[in-house]
């Protein structure tokens, strides 16, 4: 009775937490005319734009050291263990933790929402993605199921040796998933991520191509975590503001940070592509970070995971029947590698923008200053 009475009181402290954090108006990327690509963005400039494709956050700040969470992007509205979607797994470096990539890898298919966290609750979204997987209708009979789990580390801002993170949060920001607008910046698995020396997070964006090209839609949403110099739309921002790695030790910011970090990458298309050339998309999401200045370190984990909704790739579980598929050449894939380096691009500088200054666990990140990026992107001509 006690473990559940603690259980409201802290659901409410992170509540009212999110009502403070949300009074914060912070624009996106456009909203600076920093429009990255010769490709539009979708209507809400998000994953989401992808038809079915859905996102969930849980947000965990509590007391003075929790600054962590968990986000979930759900393939399509059915069940995905039955209705495999094709998916594919590129690591730029491989200084991270992606359970079930090795699987995805292997056959080409996702069969569970993808979850992002921190680095040290990966094992607990394991379980919780297991027991969302197992619960669901249709899947009384089934005993493997391979979870899909991305990690950055949060351990500056949140206690990560606390363990946090429960499979039922796990489970809730799986059913919490919505599609229409994502939530951005100091949020879910953002929550206490920092990027370029400033405070990092969630961030997305899509693109749409044109007819002759096929119209398909593209989305990113990123888990930014990583350092580097910050280069924004050409314009160099971290030099500018003096905080960048292997900045001397006398900037504002400085110290000889050398990038360590990470960054998650999911990548959703509704283009009728198949693993092989999933991963080359995956790997064009990856190349898309040097646009924002990643130092790629040692001690940064660049992953990227994608995914196609298109149905009629879908690979339904227990067929062992041959059956017709209509898929896009190689030829064809180039158009979606330049919207995955341009939606990459942008959903870093979201992730960015829309950051909230966070303190915990003794730390302070602060948001990227606004009027500051706005002035040195108008010195270099990049800004309205």
């Amino acid at each position: 009775m006690q473990r559940a009475v603690l259980a409201v009181v802290l659901l409410g402290l992170v509540t009212m937490t999110m009502v403070g954090l949300g009074q914060e108006k912070r624009p996106r990327a456009r909203d600076l005319g920093v429009e990255p690509g010769v490709f539009p963005p979708g209507p809400l400039n998000a994953i989401t734009d992808v038809q079915g494709v859905r996102v969930g956050h849980v947000t965990l700040v509590m007391g003075d050291t929790i600054r962590t969470g968990v986000t979930a992007i759900i393939p399509h509205g059915g069940n995905v263990f039955q209705e495999k979607v094709p998916g594919a797994v590129f690591v730029g470096n491989a200084f991270g933790k992606l359970a079930g990539s090795t699987q995805v890898a292997e056959l080409g298919t996702i069969e569970t929402p993808i979850v992002l966290t921190n680095t040290l609750s990966v094992g607990a979204a394991i379980e919780g993605v297991v027991a969302y997987t197992l619960a669901q209708d249709g899947n009384a009979n089934v005993r493997s199921v391979n979870a899909l789990v991305g990690e950055t580390n949060d351990g500056g801002l949140n206690d990560i040796r606390g363990l946090h993170v429960t499979r039922d949060d796990v489970v809730g920001a799986i059913k919490q998933a919505r599609d229409g607008a994502v939530a951005e910046g100091s949020v879910g698995a953002g929550t206490g991520t920092q990027c370029f020396g400033w405070k990092g997070g969630i961030g997305t964006s899509s693109r749409v191509l044109p007819q002759r090209y096929g119209g398909y839609t593209l989305g990113v949403l990123v888990q930014t975590n990583f350092g580097g110099v910050l280069t924004i739309a050409g314009a160099p921002v971290g030099k500018e503001l003096g905080k960048y790695s292997y900045a001397p030790r006398t900037t504002s910011g400085g110290g000889g940070d050398a990038g360590d970090g990470s960054c998650m990458i999911v990548v959703a298309t509704d283009a009728p592509v198949d693993a092989r050339d999933l991963r080359r998309i995956a790997a064009r999401a990856v190349y898309g970070l040097a646009r924002t200045g990643s130092a790629y370190s040692n001690g940064s984990g660049e992953f990227a995971i994608a995914f196609s909704t298109s149905p009629g790739l879908r690979d339904r579980a227990g067929s062992t029947s041959p059956r017709t598929q209509s898929v896009l050449p190689p030829e064809g894939a180039s158009p979606l590698f330049e919207a995955a380096l341009e939606a990459t691009e942008e959903a870093v500088y979201n992730s960015l923008f829309q950051a909230t200054s966070v303190t915990g666990n003794g730390q302070t990140a602060e948001a990227i200053p606004i009027d500051k990026v706005r002035a040195i992107l108008k010195k270099y001509g990049m800004a309205k």
